[in-house]
């Protein structure tokens, strides 16, 4: 009985058969498994819309993204006591950098010119924070007196004035303003008491950002060619090229800051001094620092010689004061901003105030003074990256092995003996 299932025999000829070349029909698989590769497939989801297919493929990436940047910034919050201090540091040595250079060009050796840009710094920020204390120290009784009064007056005008209101209205609503202020507040007193909510974490920042600026300072080119060593090669250029642009930005910002910072202290200061108003010098300083927060941080420290000329002048006085600080905000929206600011920081008004309150929201005060310059240079930063101009620079020096952070002290040689 012939068995049934055996395999038919193979044609001579035919690819592959008996006594045959087998290249060909290995050949002739081969193309025929490319042609099916070659061939679209209809996608599993090709029943959903194309548009339906892009928002999937876009969120998942969206999520990632997300979820890295959730990581980055509770990182950042865990070690508030170190980065914090960090950026003060990058801060003050772009503001030392060019003073430093500016004094090595002029034969003064390296480290004379950088102790005393430090020096300089320290001085100037210690006598003025000295004036102001001095200053409210002398006059507290007398605040404190001016105050009293002052309240009691504004009591009794909102019994008997217009309003007619009754002491329990206004103990009520001064206490639900009490209430509302502590709970809104409680985001910047976190923020402020992240620099170190002891004595131990003041003195611990205040010495990292010392030493931190100092060695910035001295060997800041090094540290940023280790950082873009980190980088795969590739990406180096770009890396490099996009970090030197963003370092010129914060420069330019850090520059620019100090002289509208100036402005407004010297403008403010001065209508207090004109009015006659007690704490002039603190005022000065308050504005001055307050202005390293654009748009928002003058208005709020110009406030406090408002409050101040209405406890001690009247209402008239602080009616004038009030158009003393619109006027000098109007110069420097619209005189400074433009004319001095320039293109230091390329970003639209309506984001520095919105750069600025997520700021806050998020780090209250430290948010708030990094928010502005972190925006301007990330801005930088992505602007030049996505413009590929780096595609087209030559290697970097920081990719020769021997520029690296931990070779940059030459290694004593050693001489064979006689």
């Amino acid at each position: 009985m012939a068995d049934t299932d055996a395999t038919p025999p193979v044609p001579p000829g035919t690819p592959g058969a008996p006594g045959e070349n087998r290249a060909p029909a290995r050949n002739w698989l081969l193309g025929r498994r490319r042609r099916e590769l070659d061939e679209p497939v209809e996608p599993i989801d090709g029943s959903l819309p194309r548009g339906v297919r892009m928002a999937g493929a876009w969120s998942w990436r969206l999520l990632v993204i997300g979820g890295v940047i959730a990581v980055f910034i509770f990182l950042v919050i865990q070690l508030r006591l170190i980065i914090i201090p960090l950026l003060i540091a990058v801060l003050v040595s772009a503001l030392l950098v060019p003073l430093v250079d500016f004094l090595h060009r002029h034969k003064w050796p390296r480290w004379l010119a950088i102790v005393t840009a430090m020096v300089g710094v320290i001085a100037i920020v210690g006598g003025l924070l000295y004036l102001a204390i001095w200053q409210v120290t002398r006059q507290s009784h007398e605040l404190s007196v001016q105050s009293i009064a002052a309240y009691d007056e504004f009591r009794a005008w909102l019994t008997s004035g217009p309003l007619g209101l009754s002491e329990q209205q206004i103990s009520d609503g001064l206490n639900s303003i009490g209430s509302s202020f502590q709970q809104d507040s409680q985001v910047f007193i976190s923020g402020a008491l992240s620099i170190g909510s002891t004595l131990g974490h003041v003195l611990t920042g205040l010495l990292l950002t010392l030493f931190s600026t100092l060695f910035i300072l001295i060997d800041g080119k090094s540290i940023w060619g280790w950082i873009v060593r980190i980088f795969p090669k590739r990406a180096r250029p770009a890396v490099d090229g996009a970090g030197q642009a963003g370092w010129l930005t914060l420069r330019n910002f850090v520059k620019v800051q100090i002289v509208v910072a100036s402005i407004d202290a010297v403008g403010i200061g001065l209508g207090a001094f004109i009015l006659g108003l007690p704490l002039v010098i603190p005022i000065a300083v308050l504005v001055f620092l307050g202005s390293f927060i654009p748009i928002v941080g003058a208005v709020i420290t110009g406030a406090l010689a408002v409050i101040i000329a209405l406890i001690f002048k009247g209402w008239v006085f602080a009616l004038i004061m009030l158009g003393i600080v619109l006027l000098v905000q109007q110069i420097e929206g619209h005189v400074l901003q433009p004319f001095i600011m320039g293109t230091a920081v390329k970003v639209h008004p309506l984001a520095v105030v919105l750069v600025v309150a997520a700021g806050s929201l998020l780090a209250g005060i430290p948010g708030a003074l990094f928010a502005v310059p972190f925006a301007a240079v990330l801005n930088v930063m992505v602007h030049y990256i996505s413009s590929g101009v780096w595609r087209t620079r030559p290697p970097g020096e920081y990719d020769q092995p021997q520029d690296a952070l931990w070779q940059t002290v030459p290694l004593p040689v050693r001489r064979p003996r006689a």
